[in-house]
């Protein structure tokens, strides 16, 4: 009997230390001074009502808002909102069980990894390696390309609005052999899995998540400057932000930086991300991208497809973020998302001069 209760017992620890339980204090706190760039505010200069935060606190605790890891909120140029929450995650896919998050942690970002692509886009031909977005893609893929006249009129715009046209089955379907995306991360060379696809519509005429769109972009940054798209990233995006700890993780098979899907950073650098587009292209007063880039992949290029049966709203897409129009209070504003699986997001509002970064586990 004594070596059951002791095996019972040896059991329950072991089961405790593997849960984190996160204290149920629901106080707002002011966010941290980190020399990192990021300006922070008492919410109470703001003259808000505090009991908002209050209650956000509380459901994040208590996880009414289940499995968030962080929620930070930036408005009129300072920081003034930031908590942390234990839960499950995982690293690419991979299981990493509960984890405590915290300010110096890094978190899959998922599909925003996407944003941060069409970004170095907007580098590249603010540096003049690429002319514009309207180049074709047969300049540097001929050897695909040209096989195929239906993808003669391809372009880079094409990719960054995910109006291809390419024949590709992704959104719905994750955690599925199925899915394209899956099948170009297991492939042997993915640029050509991507443009061997079928022309199935009219490029620019249909709009279609695929991350194969944004593999190919990251495959033209690595042609024009010698210079994958972590490298590339790192000198010209992420230096000037102050961002120094970040992972990049490879497709599975080409050992290339997994340009859809695969960066791992900091919730303080992605709210970085979301202050430089909300700025018009710059922080910390260098004019990191051009004020009509930003203002070109902020904008409707397209209306996406109905994607109300995966509770996904409607709207539009620019350069690799998601646009919607929604109506508070009688007043109609315009949001933008950088958008990840899994509850990722960096949503940005010109208009009220704010920045919510959300990361999650689900």
């Amino acid at each position: 009997m004594k070596r059951k209760m002791l095996f019972i017992l040896f059991l329950s620890l072991i089961s405790c230390s593997k849960e984190i339980v996160n204290p149920k204090n629901y106080a707002y706190v002011q966010p941290q001074v980190m020399g990192d760039y990021l300006p922070v505010r008492d919410i109470r200069s703001y003259g808000l009502d505090t009991t908002f935060v209050f209650q956000l606190s509380k459901d994040l605790v208590d996880e009414t808002l289940a499995n968030v890891h962080s929620v930070l909120i930036y408005k009129d140029d300072a920081l003034f909102y930031e908590k942390y929450i234990c839960g499950e995650d995982e690293r690419h896919g991979k299981n990493l069980g509960i984890r405590q998050h915290g300010i110096g942690d890094l978190h899959d970002a998922r599909s925003i990894s996407k944003s941060v692509v069409s970004a170095c886009i907007g580098i590249a031909i603010k540096k003049g390696l690429i002319k514009d977005e309207n180049e074709l893609i047969r300049h540097y893929f001929p050897e695909i390309c040209n096989k195929d006249n239906n993808k003669s009129t391809l372009t880079i715009r094409h990719l960054l609005t995910m109006a291809s046209g390419l024949s590709w089955k992704e959104i719905g379907n994750y955690g599925n052999l199925l899915n394209d995306e899956t099948k170009m991360d297991l492939s042997f060379n993915p640029i050509q899995f991507v443009l061997d696809k079928e022309m199935v519509k009219d490029p620019g005429s249909y709009w279609n998540y695929s991350g194969g769109n944004t593999q190919v972009l990251a495959e033209i940054i690595q042609k024009v400057s010698g210079k994958s798209i972590r490298d590339f990233a790192a000198d010209n995006l992420f230096q000037p932000l102050g961002i120094q700890e970040y992972e990049w993780i490879d497709l599975t098979v080409k050992k290339i930086p997994a340009a859809a899907s695969g960066l791992r950073i900091t919730s303080r650098d992605l709210l970085k991300l979301g202050i430089l587009y909300e700025s018009g292209g710059k922080f910390n007063n260098i004019q990191i991208l051009d004020s009509t880039w930003v203002r070109r992949s902020m904008s409707d290029q397209i209306r996406r497809a109905d994607l109300s049966s995966l509770n996904l709203e409607n709207g539009g897409y620019g350069y690799q973020f998601w646009t919607y129009d929604f109506k508070i209070k009688n007043k109609n504003l315009k949001f933008v998302e950088a958008k990840g699986n899994g509850g990722q997001s960096v949503f940005i509002c010109q208009q009220l001069h704010l920045v919510v970064v959300i990361t999650a586990g689900n």
